[in-house]
């Protein structure tokens, strides 16, 4: 069992940053995958990034160069969102894969990100 609490959304204008965070109950180093999605209304549910436990970050095209996941040596994931844009706007989630080829097992429970134009 993996529980996942993301912190840092809220109100932003566009061309502005947020920095995301995502703390996990236990050490994310025996975990294969970290991923950001997001949702945004009346959409689906997109990945926007995601992080190995070898330190391979992959982006959705929308975000790339704008967008930094990262991760700290125990338990913690972050999103660095830089040139905000209001297209941006939706919940973002944090989740866990365990293992490579598999979906995401563990979500949080999300946080909003507003950007307003």
């Amino acid at each position: 069992q993996v529980q996942l609490a993301e912190s840092g959304g809220g109100l932003v204008q566009a061309g502005g940053s947020l920095r995301l965070s995502c703390v996990a109950s236990r050490s994310i180093f025996g975990i294969n995958t970290m991923g950001w999605h997001r949702q945004a209304p009346g959409k689906q549910r997109e990945l926007v990034a995601t992080i190995t436990n070898s330190g391979s970050t992959n982006y959705a095209n929308s975000v790339k160069g704008r967008f930094t996941i990262s991760r700290d040596a125990k338990n913690t994931v972050y999103l660095q969102m830089n040139s905000l844009k209001p297209e941006d706007t939706a919940v973002y989630y944090c989740a866990a894969r365990l293992r490579y080829g598999s979906g995401f097992d563990y979500w949080g429970q999300g946080t909003q990100v507003t950007v307003s134009s």
